[in-house]
């Protein structure tokens, strides 16, 4: 039975203080409440109340965190990456198992109770990836919610056997069909669009696709995943990550592909890239597209930065937007937290009665302040039980 649960005096959303109150893993008031016996109480010190944060774009499966520092010398291009990450995980012996957990530790001490990962899937390493983070999954269903993506992360078409590979994958549990830059990488975007969209159709799952192609390559490849959507009536089922093509410098193209995505109920993932050009936030927020972030890839064979920390990926949306005023920042929180939440389709998510008791305490005067200071989270809990306290897991990790 799941004891009740009162914390008393915070202030969600940064506004004024109150009490919340949690029984059987949800919400079951806002307001002043009485401590009675059995009930326990917690002090939150004014402390901001806020849901869970939603890490809605990572790859659990290649982390290198915690093992041995791996020296980066991998060329510039997206393929070289590729390439280079393939080879690597058989030389360092990287275990999906292990390194997904290791990862899920570090964003639950960081207050993220959502994820949703992408798992490479290609010729050379199978299903491994897949099969690794699904035990994780099962592991640690009490302290975080695990969505998987299956990723063609080398090709679709271009690796026969890929196909069926990711076909396999979806029958096995992965929630959602990942798709990978159709004109770039498989040299065919119909092709690669008829396989994701196919997929998507048979498995009844909604699509996440990288689109790092720029530019007017990257607006071509977004017409037509525009054009799959509305053709296979995926509103509110698509999402394309990283959408570098909407950083494009043509003011009035880019307006028409985000009133298309908005009208087509496709969502954005950003990540707020200091490297590479990215949607606007606040004009994309504002066109009525749901907006979500992620972490990417945490100290992995591509980069050596990540932390897990969606509070300081808040700030860095917030730096590459150039966000400066209090009522911003605000927004690049909501993208880490309910724009994730819509995109995942998360029920009961929030701070209302009845909602799930995913919930993460933030120190700051304002919301504002606490993205700028992202000091450590006094307490996460999810489904009413406390999982981290003051930036530490209270679970056994195996």
């Amino acid at each position: 039975m799941t004891e009740t649960t009162i914390l008393k005096n915070v202030r969600p959303w940064g506004e004024a203080a109150t009490d919340v109150t949690v029984a059987t893993g949800r919400i079951a008031q806002v307001g002043p409440a009485t401590v009675w016996n059995g009930a326990k109480a917690v002090d939150g010190g004014g402390a901001i109340l806020l849901p869970g944060f939603v890490e809605a774009h990572t790859h659990l499966d290649k982390t290198l965190y915690g093992m041995a520092w791996n020296p980066n010398n991998v060329g510039s291009t997206l393929v070289e990456k590729i390439t280079n990450e393939r080879h690597s995980k058989s030389r360092l012996g990287l275990d999906p198992a292990r390194q997904s957990a290791r990862q899920v530790a570090l964003s639950v001490a960081h207050g993220s109770t959502h994820i949703r990962s992408h798992v490479d899937i290609d010729t050379e390493h199978g299903l491994k990836g897949v099969l690794g983070v699904m035990e994780t999954r099962e592991k640690y269903a009490d302290v975080i919610d695990l969505e998987i993506v299956a990723f063609p992360q080398s090709g679709m078409l271009i690796r026969q056997g890929t196909k069926e590979l990711m076909d396999e994958a979806l029958s096995l549990g992965a929630e959602v069909v990942g798709g990978l830059d159709p004109c770039s990488m498989d040299l065919d975007p119909k092709g690669h669009l008829d396989v994701i969209f196919g997929l998507a159709e048979k498995h009844g799952k909604p699509i996440d696709i990288h689109l790092h192609e720029l530019g007017e390559l990257g607006a071509f490849s977004m017409r037509l995943i525009i054009d799959r959507t509305r053709a296979h009536a995926m509103s509110g089922k698509v999402t394309v990550s990283h959408a570098f093509c909407l950083g494009h410098n043509d003011y009035l193209a880019v307006g028409r592909l985000l009133d298309q995505l908005a009208e087509a109920g496709i969502a954005i993932m950003t990540t707020g890239p200091s490297g590479y050009p990215c949607p606007p936030l606040i004009r994309t927020l504002d066109a009525g597209i749901a907006v979500c972030s992620g972490s990417d890839g945490i100290r992995d064979c591509w980069s050596p930065y990540g932390n897990a920390d969606m509070l300081e990926r808040a700030m860095f949306l917030g730096m590459r937007n150039d966000l400066d005023r209090d009522a911003d920042l605000r927004r690049a929180v909501e993208v880490v937290t309910t724009g994730g939440a819509s995109v995942m389709n998360i029920a009961g998510y929030g701070l209302g009665v009845g909602d799930n008791a995913d919930l993460v305490l933030i120190d700051g005067e304002t919301l504002a302040e606490a993205v700028v200071s992202r000091r450590t989270r006094p307490l996460v809990m999810k489904r009413g039980k406390v999982v981290a306290r003051d930036g530490a897991i209270l679970f056994a990790m195996e």
